[in-house]
């Protein structure tokens, strides 16, 4: 990896912000609490094993959650997969051998204010002890603390200077010469002249490795 690619960590861009809507007769309250997420109630343990598959242009990716590690961070992702927010959405950042990355709703084919709304929740940060290497997926942030939201990125290369800062909560198991792909476009700065989409994602308990076949006797 490149020097300047270790100067510049992954980081979120901001969210548009969405116009007021138009008044309704069946609006929601003010201060109402917003509609329960499918992970929302499930502990770490009970959240362990699932897998998120991004099935994108360029192929599918499969993310195994670490939710022991970053309980907090890996509960916005399965929400945000389960949900539908990352559908449509693209891989609107590339850094050359460092990270591909995407979770921003704000490149959604469609945004509503409810999105808009969801992509702005805050999520504590969680430094673990699981390392930056190839194949980590990790939550993007800005510089002030506690403030990522549903920005993620996948590691090209091992990365041991965002160790113990970035919230690591995933691992790819399959697909990372897709990741490997995104990242050979053509590049204006870090945005990818024609940005690879997440046509969808999807969650699912995760299926045991296969062991090789064993000759018969």
């Amino acid at each position: 990896m490149s020097a300047a690619a270790a100067a510049r960590p992954p980081r979120q861009t901001p969210e548009p912000k969405a116009e007021p809507p138009a008044a309704k007769k069946n609006a929601r309250p003010a201060g109402e609490a917003e509609a329960a997420e499918p992970f929302d109630k499930l502990t770490p343990e009970q959240m362990a094993g699932r897998c998120v598959t991004l099935e994108t242009e360029a192929g599918d990716i499969r993310i195994e959650v670490l939710s022991e590690a970053a309980p907090e961070s890996a509960r916005n992702f399965l929400n945000l997969a389960a949900t539908g927010a990352f559908d449509t959405t693209t891989f609107s950042r590339v850094v050359k051998d460092f990270v591909v990355q995407g979770g921003n709703v704000a490149t959604r084919e469609a945004l509503t204010p409810e999105l808009v709304r969801r992509a702005s929740r805050k999520v504590p940060d969680e430094p673990n002890p699981v390392k930056h290497l190839r194949g980590v997926v990790s939550l993007a942030r800005p510089a002030e603390a506690n403030a990522a939201t549903t920005h993620f990125f996948i590691l090209l290369n091992d990365s041991p200077h965002l160790d113990g800062t970035f919230a690591a909560f995933g691992r790819v198991r399959t697909g990372m010469e897709v990741a490997d792909k995104i990242a050979t476009g053509e590049l204006d700065g870090d945005k990818p002249k024609n940005p690879v989409r997440l046509r969808r994602a999807r969650v699912a308990q995760c299926q045991p490795t296969t062991p090789a076949a064993q000759p018969q006797k």
